[in-house]
């Protein structure tokens, strides 16, 4: 949901008009607009590029996760791993695009760190990629544009750490 979505709904299910506060919320929201969009154009521009340099990244730093007995061990595991790293991608630019978390975390947090525990994945390393995806991302942007997406890269993972 959008900003403007949620200050809507709380002021109706509290029969009142908007806030002040929250009027400048949805001021916020709409000026930054194509900002939202810019940033995430440019995710999704460069999703394989992204996904590519993180996870060369992840590798130095995890080798284990790609060597026989790894987790990304084998074309298919490792075919997973970058299908995953896609996602959170796209995942986080949902967040941007609308101004909040939420959808962060009703689409994709909820539940992850018993899912990846279930299939034998290391929460660590998945935070690790994140980490990586983040640093691959905001290297593409301006200054002004990483301020405002980095807080969504973090907030995926503080979640899995």
């Amino acid at each position: 949901m959008s900003v403007v979505s949620q200050v809507l709904l709380k002021a109706d299910d509290e029969l009142r008009y908007p806030t002040i506060d929250e009027l400048q919320d949805i001021k916020t929201f709409l000026q930054t607009g194509g900002q939202r969009i810019r940033i995430a154009s440019t995710l999704a521009e460069n999703e394989s590029k992204i996904v590519k340099k993180a996870s060369a990244e992840l590798w130095k730093i995890h080798p284990d996760y790609i060597a026989p007995g790894g987790n990304a061990y084998g074309q298919r595991q490792r075919a997973q791993c970058l299908r995953d790293y896609g996602w959170y991608v796209r995942l986080i630019s949902y967040g941007i695009l609308a101004g909040d978390k939420d959808p962060i975390e009703s689409i994709g947090i909820i539940g992850v760190r018993e899912m990846y525990n279930s299939l034998g994945v290391p929460v660590n390393g998945m935070a690790d990629s994140v980490r990586c995806l983040k640093t691959a991302s905001l290297e593409l942007l301006s200054e002004e544009d990483a301020d405002l997406a980095e807080p969504y890269f973090d907030y995926v993972i503080q979640a899995m750490s």
